[in-house]
């Protein structure tokens, strides 16, 4: 290969990761991907290795345990691979009364959304200095910039990526490295989403973007180092809106639309 370098991806199984891992190995970059056990990761693997002529490497561990995190990192030290960019994107969605979860449901979403991503850049951070310039890429929500009901642990969880994000950029720009955070709206990533996806209004459907769309939009404003990336426009309207109507409006909206929204967890 003429590309040294790999980009690892976690949650890279289906949906948005898997997106993500077709449009990087597009673009030539040697890839490592991270799901869960029993996720048909290696048959992915291998179709991606075959079609884009890439090397990809298949790792299949539960990011919620923490010593799977540095089981992940050591794997990659011991097979004298070089990541030149991490891509955060594993996580939990839940759309759910507080009162509807657990406290097992709630722990799990914590570990994947915040905890994995904090502890995988801290294990990378060395080797991504060194592999300058180097870029990190965390996998936030549109849903951060909003006080939603039923969205209030995956929001909150979704506002730490975004805040950690912002602030870890500022921090390694003079180490050459570059953070981006991509908050998208709805997308049709599995089974589970899409059947809670067609329960919104047509407004609200017509802001759903598949994760083959949103893909490109990522990594382009990854490459171009950009800060904050807001796939579809509609999404963008709704930010704008967000900062131009009265707060009371927005809480009415808001609301009226998250009452339609059946329950569901899934991962992204």
């Amino acid at each position: 290969m003429h590309n040294h370098f790999y980009t690892l991806i976690t949650g890279a199984s289906e949906g948005f990761g898997k997106a993500l891992a077709i449009e990087c190995a597009n673009r030539k970059m040697n890839l490592i991907l991270v799901a869960l056990p029993d996720s048909k990761l290696y048959a992915l693997a291998e179709f991606i290795k075959q079609k884009y002529k890439v090397d990809v490497i298949a790792l299949e561990k539960d990011l919620t345990i923490e010593e799977n995190c540095i089981w992940v990192f050591k794997e990659v030290e011991q097979l004298r691979l070089s990541v030149n960019m991490l891509i955060n994107n594993v996580g939990i969605g839940s759309t759910m009364l507080f009162s509807e979860g657990s406290v097992s449901f709630y722990q799990k979403q914590l570990k994947l959304n915040v905890i994995a991503t904090t502890l995988l850049t801290s294990l990378f951070l060395d080797m991504l200095k060194s592999n300058k310039p180097s870029h990190i890429l965390n996998v936030g929500s549109l849903c951060s910039f909003f006080f939603l009901a039923k969205k209030q642990v995956y929001g909150a969880t979704k506002s730490y990526i975004y805040f950690f994000s912002k602030s870890l950029r500022r921090e390694l720009r003079s180490d050459g490295i570059n953070v981006s955070v991509i908050c998208p709206g709805g997308m049709n990533t599995n089974a589970s989403v899409m059947a809670t996806n067609k329960s919104n209004n047509w407004l609200l459907r017509m802001s759903i973007m598949d994760p083959e769309d949103v893909a490109p939009i990522a990594i382009k404003g990854l490459l171009n180092r950009k800060e904050i990336i807001i796939p579809g426009r509609i999404n963008k309207l709704f930010l704008l809106a967000d900062k131009l109507l009265p707060p009371i409006i927005n809480e009415m909206i808001s609301n009226h639309h998250m009452k339609k929204f059946k329950s569901v967890s899934a991962i992204e």
